[in-house]
């Protein structure tokens, strides 16, 4: 086979440089595809922060290869016939979350937000084996989304602050949360000031009750009620007030785990333990008070059967979250 001239061999060389083969030319393909996807997300990010999709954006801007980003996907179900008050007051933290990258200083196209709705993509929820609402789901720039990537709802609520640090966790992303500014609390605080200014001018001249022990001492009471409840667990993690089951309808107000629990469960909880702390003062007063025998048999009475109901009723809520605990008292 006769050798080329060094001028066509020098032209023959520039060319293979310049184009690089059918390899090369592949490699320049995926990148134009991956500059038009990232430059379409950052137009919607700009205009949006969380980005509405349907099947086929999802299926192109998020399963498609390639992709050098990651996507934070909710999956919700916010049409009102829906009723799914859940995913409402998720959607509120997501908006949250997603605000709070978006007007960072660290914004990068690293990673994005969006939101499939089960009404505009039902074809998702069906390819991904997908039954309930909320969902939060992390879709990494390499590979498959791990078990990892699926953040756990009921055990760290959708509190705009839990998911922040899942998303560092699983994509190396730190996002300051930033929430719009709540007055509910000094709006508070200056009427219960007001309150308080008015009764002391009201009564400037006859401050007794401010030493009155009984008043104090339901106060301390309802605090102490409060806390034990779980009220600050519910403040730190903002879990759902319940969960409904999608298929039955079914509304669960008890946390079937001991790692998690839901808004009206710290309700029923304090209501029993006010139950068994009033039967407790009855007995109390059944045993300390000057009336007559009659009165304190019956207060007496009444006492143990609130002591006896609630208690065996806190019983029961516990066993129901901590399975295997083997005893239990009237009710199982």
């Amino acid at each position: 086979m006769a050798a080329l001239p060094v001028p066509l061999l020098a032209l023959a060389l520039l060319l293979l440089a310049g184009y690089g083969g059918p390899g090369a030319a592949g490699q320049r393909r995926k990148e134009m595809v991956l500059s038009e996807k990232v430059n379409q997300l950052m137009e919607w990010t700009s205009k949006r922060s969380v980005i509405r999709m349907n099947g086929d954006k999802f299926r192109r801007l998020v399963k498609a290869p390639p992709r050098n980003y990651s996507v934070i996907v909710m999956f919700t179900a916010l049409q009102p016939h829906r009723q799914c008050v859940v995913c409402k007051q998720a959607d509120e933290e997501y908006q949250i979350l997603a605000n709070s990258w978006r007007y960072s200083s660290a914004f990068t196209n690293r990673i994005f937000f969006a939101m499939v709705d089960f009404d505009e993509g039902s074809d998702v929820f069906q390819m991904l084996n997908m039954n309930s609402a909320p969902t939060f789901i992390n879709f990494p720039a390499k590979g498959k989304p791990k078990r990892g990537d699926t953040y756990e709802l009921q055990v760290r609520g959708f509190a705009a602050e839990q998911l922040a640090r899942w998303v560092a966790d699983r994509t190396d992303v730190h996002i300051r949360v930033i929430r719009p500014p709540n007055y509910a609390g000094p709006l508070m605080l200056g009427l219960l000031l007001a309150v308080i200014g008015g009764l002391v001018y009201l009564r400037g001249s006859n401050l007794d009750f401010l030493y009155n022990k009984t008043g104090w001492a339901f106060a301390a009471l309802c605090f102490v009620l409060a806390m034990t409840s779980g009220q600050m667990w519910n403040h730190i993690r903002g879990p759902p007030y319940a969960h409904k089951n999608p298929h039955t309808g079914q509304v669960n107000y008890i946390h079937g785990s001991s790692q998690a629990q839901f808004v009206a469960e710290t309700h029923i909880v304090l209501l029993f333990n006010g139950g068994v702390t009033l039967g407790m003062v009855l007995l109390h007063e059944a045993a300390t008070s000057d009336m007559d025998v009659g009165k304190r048999k019956i207060m007496c009475i009444a006492g143990i059967g609130l002591v006896v109901l609630f208690f065996s009723w806190l019983l029961s809520v516990f066993r129901s979250k901590y399975h295997g605990y083997p005893y239990s008292f009237l009710m199982s």
